[in-house]
């Protein structure tokens, strides 16, 4: 399937946890040997070693400056819902699909079907078609296929990434055009984030093994720095799992992958106030999908990034904070059937057979381009941080294939969306208010159609601090009002044929669909506190009520042909057809809370959202919003024992039923970790996700298949899995 079988493939988990330990012991031993290597080094080095050791890690989870912030702030700065997840997260979460990474953080829920790598993500109930922007260090993730399943995908490696920053609700307007959802910002590793101050070059190998779908992930990285001004890294990832199973013992077909990634990244220092930074991301992935229980495609993804990023800041010129983000996707997708596949012919709907060996490619580019600078100064006592920018993305989307082939309910065809903003952020002593304008245009064409828009959206952010007694001083309320705009994607507008499977029935495109304008109102409180129980420790909270009310919503609609004003034709099959239509609004509102403290035993954080939505037609018809994601509650504790060496905690997440899903559960999940540091190279860790083997559903699967028993589509989620993985880090 895809890409290669390792010889060892397939062997009983308890071989593959034998073969682990004997790799654990060589690493051990390969660390003893670095140590004592070590210990020959100048007593200045070894003591600067051990102070960068004894140096205590971050405040809190929340005080992690956000990548994604123009004014760089931390999550807890932030007047928005906006949360981080750095490094020391990701490493407790052993994540092996993106959707792991973001367990836990407030309003956000990912969608992978059982297609494990490939991943959509819904922030307040909104998802793809670019409501979400999803962005790896600096480049839109664009990938769309027409399926029941999810949309718009994206692929990304958990080992190649530091972290994770997500702004939810359209106040993310200054980061690209359509994101009435919010955005999530995967920043990849840095060489200086791997290298010690005094290293020239350093590496590290990286073995797991996985109980649930016999998965093993080998990682290998490298960094190597030329000078202070000049360094670069390279990581290479291979995961290779088998089907795994659900929590009721049985096998998820369709399930297993392999998948080869790779990261190249190089910063440059020009000059002592600038920066560039060049970077390539890449995938190539195999598994197969599944229907009626036997493989019936071979699928083949490969994707690309590449990215310049360039800043010139400049203390002693306040105005000049530059930064010029340029990127290049290429997400190429190949479908090759291993068997005969009984469908319909796009354009006559009559039933064709398509034979073992037939393929249908998805080829999507997205170039992008984004330019913003913060010039800061005062007048009258008042602190502005101006920023102003703009930004163009365009798809290039290609699909072909046999005839009667999925692709060919994607439509190919151009898409381009551009905008300009200027934003600014006032300081004067209690008060804050953040105020701004975004223009947004696209364009959208094929060989017979050619469609346009624009609009101006609003932002005002107004935050007070009234408190300033000890106990009060850190506690700040903030209102907002926002607006995002949102064009149609291709596949809403073109899509057209008749459906490829089971029934046909006709789709027919909609050039006349109107933007979607969301319109977010959202209240909020952030509170910071040092010093409360003891010295060093720290407090961090923010929450949030919102209310999103989405005009000219876009959703599918089913049609009848014995409605003479529907515009739907009798034809081959059933007499129905699809089409994506305006609604009136869609609309959505919620809570969400997030907090943590943070001392220096250990830590407990407690997560919460709670999100409710539909959609009103043109009729006034009310209907329960399908991508409406799971109440959750997410509590984590970690403590650290033996000078910070041993971590050991665990994460218990409720999740409630989506309200008007009829098929959903409520269901608990229980995972616990434990994290050892044994030596300055050797590293060892240990996860347990779903402890009691609790068998269960995303809701969004099941709201968008209607059937559990689906794999392909609404699989049931993995049972009890054991993580084991050793950790190797040399350097000089």
């Amino acid at each position: 399937m895809g890409l290669v079988n390792w010889e060892w493939r397939g062997r009983s988990a308890a071989n593959g946890a034998a073969a682990l330990l004997a790799s654990v012991a060589a690493i051990a031993l390969s660390a003893q040997l670095a140590n004592a290597q070590q210990a020959a080094q100048p007593a200045d080095q070894t003591k600067k070693a051990d102070e960068e050791k004894a140096a205590p890690a971050g405040a809190t989870l929340l005080d992690k400056i956000l990548v994604i912030s123009r004014t760089g702030e931390t999550a807890i700065e932030s007047l928005a819902s906006a949360s981080h997840v750095g490094q020391e997260q990701l490493d407790r979460r052993m994540a092996t699909t993106p959707n792991e990474m973001l367990l836990g953080v407030p309003g956000v829920a990912a969608q992978a079907d059982a297609r494990r790598v490939s991943t959509s993500i819904n922030i307040r109930g909104l998802q793809d078609f670019g409501r979400v922007a999803v962005i790896v260090d600096g480049a839109r993730q664009n990938f769309q296929r027409s399926d029941h399943g999810t949309q718009s995908t994206f692929y990304i490696d958990p080992e190649l990434v530091k972290s994770v920053d997500v702004i939810r609700g359209p106040v993310a307007n200054t980061y690209g055009s359509g994101a009435i959802g919010g955005v999530v910002f995967f920043d990849t590793k840095d060489a200086t984030d791997f290298l010690k101050p005094d290293e020239t070059w350093a590496g590290s190998v990286t073995g797991r093994y996985e109980s649930n779908g016999k998965g093993w992930t080998t990682s290998a990285s490298g960094a190597y720095r030329f000078n202070e001004n000049w360094d670069a890294l390279g990581n290479i990832v291979y995961r290779d799992y088998d089907d795994y199973k659900d929590g009721g013992g049985d096998t998820v077909k369709g399930t297993g992958f392999d998948v080869l990634s790779g990261l190249l990244k190089t910063t440059i220092r020009p000059t002592d106030n600038s920066e560039l930074k060049l970077g390539w991301v890449g995938s190539s992935d195999g598994w197969n999908e599944i229907s009626g229980g036997v493989p019936v495609n071979d699928v083949d993804l490969k994707s690309n990034t590449f990215t310049a990023r360039y800043n010139i800041t400049d203390e002693d010129k306040s105005w000049l904070d530059l930064h010029i983000n340029t990127s290049y996707n290429k997400t190429n997708l190949d479908l090759t059937s291993l068997v005969p596949l009984k469908r319909f012919d796009p354009s006559t709907g009559l039933p064709v057979v398509l034979p073992a060996g037939s393929t249908s490619t998805f080829d999507i580019g997205t170039t992008g381009i984004d330019i913003w600078n913060t010039s800061r100064f005062e007048t009258a006592g008042i602190a502005h941080e101006l920023t102003y920018g703009g930004d163009w993305a365009g798809d290039n989307v290609k699909t072909g294939g046999t005839a009667g082939g999925d692709s060919f309910y994607t439509p190919s065809g151009k898409r381009n969306v551009s905008g300009a903003y200027i934003q600014d952020k006032l300081t004067w002593d209690w008060l804050e208010v953040i105020a701004g304008l975004r223009y947004d245009n696209y364009s959208l064409k094929d060989d017979t159609h050619d469609i346009s828009g624009d609009r101006v959206s609003p932002r005002i952010t107004v935050g007070v601090s009234p408190f300033e007694s000890a106990g009060l001083a850190g506690l700040q309320f903030y209102g907002t009002y926002a607006e995002g705009y949102r064009s149609p994607s291709i596949t809403e507008t073109l899509i057209s044929g008749n459906h490829p499977a089971g029934v046909s029935f006709p789709f027919l495109p909609n050039p006349n669909l109107r933007p979607e304008t969301g319109k977010t109102t959202e209240f909020g409180i952030n509170y910071k506190q040092n010093d409360i129980l003891e010295a060093g420790d720290a407090f961090r909270l923010k929450a949030a009520y919102f209310n999103n009310d989405v005009d000219d919503y876009i959703d599918g609609v089913t049609l009848s042909a014995f409605d003479p004003t529907s515009g739907c034709p009798f034809g081959p099959g059933i007499p129905i057809c699809f089409q994506y239509q305006n609604f009136a609004k869609a609309k959505i509102h919620g809570f969400e809370l997030e907090g943590v403290y943070d001392a220096g035993w250990g830590y407990a954080a407690l997560s919460a959202s709670i999100t409710n939505g539909h959609t009103i037609s043109y009729k006034d018809v009310e209907a329960d919003l399908a991508t409406i994601l799971s109440s959750q509650v997410t509590a984590q504790l970690g403590l650290r024992f033996l000078e910070d060496k041993l971590t050991v905690g665990g994460e218990v997440q409720y999740n409630g039923k989506p309200k008007g899903n009829p098929i959903a559960e409520d269901y608990t999940l229980v995972n616990a970790f434990a994290s050892y540091q044994a030596t300055d190279n050797l590293k060892i860790d240990f996860r347990a996700d779903n402890l009691f083997d609790v068998k269960y559903a995303n809701p969004l699967n099941l709201t968008t298949a209607g059937q559990p028993a689906q794999p392909v589509f609404a699989a049931y989620e993995p049972g009890i899995t054991l993580k084991l993985a050793a950790t190797m880090r040399f350097g000089s």
